[in-house]
C-alpha cells in the first residue's frame, strides 16, 4: 500500500501536470458560484467512458442491422462471401497450425501426399484465406456507421464551438487556465477519452476541443468514398477520395500548425508559461504534425498513381485475393482508403491513429 501510494504521488506530481501555484485540490472545488454544481474535470469522470462505450457499441449494432444493411441491399450489395475452399482435413491442419501461405517445398510435399497438382493446392489456400475476410456487405455497414458517426460528431463539435470564444480567439484557451468550465464539451471528450485522458485530467479542454473538431473534418469524407466504392459508384468514390485528400491536407498541414500549434506553443507560453507537462503535450502535438506530413505524402502519392498510372490502392483489411494467378488491376480506379481498426479508432481525432496505406505493386 505504501509503495502504491508513493507511486501514485510520483506519477501525479502537481509540479509536472499543472502550472505553478495550482494544485489538484484547487481543481476539486466547484467551477462556478457556490451551489452551482459545476465541476472541473476529475479522474473519476474517466470511468464514464466505459458505459458510454457500451452504449455506443449497442447503437452501432442496431444501426448496422436495421439501417445500414437495408441500404446496402437496396444498392444491390449482396451478402455473399468469396468462394469457399472444399473441405480437406490435411490442408486445414496445415492452414490452422503451420502456415496460411506455404512455400514451394511444402507445396511439393502436400502435392505428393494428396496427389494434387501444386496449382490446385495454391488455389485451395487462396480460397481458404479469403473465407476469413469480411464480405462487401459487412464492410459497407461498417463504413456507413463510421461515416454517420464521424459526420455527426463533427457537426456536434461545430455546433457548440461556434459560440465558444476560444474557437475565434485561441488565446481564450489559456485565460484563467486551468480554472475553466467544460460542461458543453464533456460528452465530446468522452467519445475519445482513452486517447486524451491526461489532457482531460489537467483540464486542457478548450484547446482539446479545437484539435478534436479539426481532425473530424476529413474522416467522414473517407468513409463516404468507401461507401461509394462498395456500391460500385466509382466516379463518386474518386470524387469523395480527392475531396478527402484536399480537406485532409488543408486541415492537417495548414490549419493545424498555424492555428493549433501556434496557440499551444506560443500563445500558451505567453499567457501561462511552460511547465513540465507543457513540454510533454506539445511534444505529442508536434509528433502528430510529423505524422500528418507522412500521411499527406502517402495520400498525394496514392492519388497521383491513380490519376497518372491507373494504379489501384486499397484497404489491406478488405482485399480478397484473385482466384487466378494474376490479379487484374482496374484502370483509373481510386480505391484508396486509410486502413483502420474495426472499431473505427484510427487517430487522435485530436487522436493518434495507425493508418496505413497499401498498394498493389
Amino acid at each position: 500500500m505504501a509503495a502504491a501510494a508513493a507511486l501514485r504521488a510520483w506519477f501525479w506530481n502537481e509540479r509536472f501536470w499543472l502550472p505553478h501555484n495550482v494544485t489538484w485540490a484547487d481543481l476539486a472545488g466547484e467551477a462556478g458560484p457556490p451551489g452551482s454544481g459545476l465541476q472541473y474535470p476529475r479522474a473519476g469522470h474517466v470511468l464514464s467512458a466505459f458505459p458510454l462505450a457500451l452504449g455506443i457499441f449497442a447503437v452501432r449494432l442496431l444501426f448496422e442491422r436495421f439501417i445500414a444493411k437495408p441500404c446496402a441491399i437496396n444498392l444491390g450489395i449482396q451478402d455473399s462471401g468469396p468462394h469457399r475452399a472444399q473441405p480437406n482435413a490435411i490442408l486445414e491442419k496445415v492452414f490452422t497450425s503451420i502456415t496460411k501461405s506455404p512455400d514451394g517445398k511444402r507445396l511439393e510435399g502436400l502435392s505428393k501426399q494428396l496427389d494434387w497438382d501444386v496449382r490446385k493446392i495454391q488455389r485451395w489456400f487462396r480460397h481458404r484465406r479469403n473465407q476469413d475476410k469480411p464480405t462487401t456487405l459487412t464492410k459497407f455497414c461498417e463504413s456507413m456507421w463510421r461515416f454517420t458517426f464521424y459526420l455527426s460528431i463533427f457537426f456536434y463539435g461545430i455546433r457548440f464551438l461556434w459560440t465558444a470564444p476560444w474557437f475565434w480567439d485561441t488565446r481564450q484557451c489559456w485565460y484563467n487556465y486551468p480554472f475553466q468550465d467544460f460542461l458543453i464539451m464533456f460528452v465530446h471528450h468522452l467519445a475519445t477519452i482513452g486517447l486524451i485522458t491526461f489532457s482531460y485530467m489537467n483540464n486542457m479542454v478548450r484547446v482539446g476541443t479545437l484539435v478534436l473538431c479539426l481532425h473530424d473534418a476529413s474522416d467522414f469524407l473517407l468513409e463516404a468514398a468507401k461507401l461509394a466504392n462498395y456500391a460500385k459508384y466509382q466516379r463518386l468514390c474518386d470524387a469523395f477520395f480527392m475531396l478527402f485528400g484536399v480537406v485532409f491536407i488543408v486541415t492537417r498541414l495548414g490549419i493545424y500548425p498555424f492555428w493549433i500549434l501556434n496557440t499551444t506553443l506560443f500563445e500558451s507560453w505567453e499567457l501561462i508559461g511552460p511547465y513540465p507537462s507543457w513540454w510533454l503535450f506539445n511534444g505529442l502535438l508536434i509528433t502528430l504534425q510529423i505524422l500528418h506530413i507522412i500521411w499527406s505524402y502517402l495520400i498525394v502519392r496514392t492519388a497521383s498513381k491513380a490519376l497518372v498510372r491507373g494504379k489501384v490502392s486499397k484497404d489491406d483489411r478488405s482485399d480478397v485475393e484473385s482466384s487466378s494467378e494474376e490479379e487484374e488491376v482496374t484502370p483509373h480506379s481510386t480505391k484508396g482508403v486509410l486502413s483502420t481498426s474495426s472499431n473505427g479508432s484510427n487517430r487522435i481525432n485530436g487522436h493518434v491513429g495507425s493508418g496505413q496505406w497499401t498498394e498493389e505493386e
